[in-house]
């Protein structure tokens, strides 16, 4: 389940200590909270989530796994392998291929790789070698620079740049995050997705300041193949169907 068949809107379950929490701008401690993982993960597949992004918030900044209890108990909630079953695609924390193949054997459909990518690529090639088109390459962006360790590192790197040269690794997808516009309701920057689509052939997903439906479908018209949505869809700015439904419209 590498590739998406049509544009999706992905509710995000980022998880810190044990609860779902939206960061302001990628900072630590900024968070608002929304309770339980799994109740959180039911909501959004009962009301049409094809997909669902999990992130180890607290794993993020660890650099290892740290909420793997909670995130496992969603995965066994709502994943599976029945023609229903919701697509998971889990981040934060994972650093080497031994265990993202272990997590993928466990049900998640992608293992989204950060730091770990920009520090060691080859680790993108290995997974791909077991797990083909598996592997989602996040690139987090902050101003107009690939940053890593939790958003606090500049690494120097264009992000269309380094998209290209994901892709070459065997990325079956790109995440491109904005943590300029990260948490903040305040819009996206269609421009720099537009310029990460253009730089490869596989699915772009886009995450980082969705406010509106507006953004949402800004976002297809760019070319991402699929938009990760956070706090506009716990603070109810619209519904997951209402995004759904403006964006299958174009």
């Amino acid at each position: 389940m590498s590739h998406f068949s049509e544009f999706e809107v992905i509710p995000a379950v980022d998880v810190q200590d044990g609860e779902v929490v939206q960061l302001v701008g990628g900072e630590r401690g900024t968070g608002k909270r929304y309770g339980d993982p799994v109740a959180a993960a039911e909501r959004w597949v009962e009301a049409g989530a094809e997909t669902l992004h999990l992130v180890d918030l607290d794993g993020a900044f660890e650099g290892e796994r740290v909420n793997a209890g909670a995130l496992e108990s969603v995965v066994d909630a709502v994943g599976g392998d029945g023609a229903d079953a919701v697509g998971l695609q889990l981040g934060g924390g994972i650093r080497g291929a031994e265990g993202a193949r272990a997590l993928l054997d466990l049900g998640l459909d992608r293992v989204i790789l950060g730091t770990a990518a920009v520090e060691t690529p080859d680790i993108v090639a290995e997974i791909d070698e077991t797990h083909p088109g598996s592997v989602v390459v996040s690139l987090d962006a902050k101003d107009g620079e690939v940053v890593v360790s939790g958003w606090t590192e500049g690494t120097g790197l264009d992000p269309a740049e380094a998209a290209a040269r994901y892709e070459e690794l065997g990325a079956g997808a790109i995440l491109f995050t904005n943590v300029d516009v990260e948490g903040q309701l305040d819009g996206i920057d269609r421009e720099a997705v537009a310029s990460v689509v253009e730089a490869v052939d596989v699915p772009v997903i886009a995450s980082g300041g969705v406010a509106t439906v507006e953004d949402v479908i800004d976002l297809k018209e760019a070319g991402a193949a699929a938009v990760v949505v956070g706090t506009a869809l716990y603070e109810g700015e619209f519904t997951l169907r209402e995004a759904q439904d403006a964006a299958d419209e174009i």
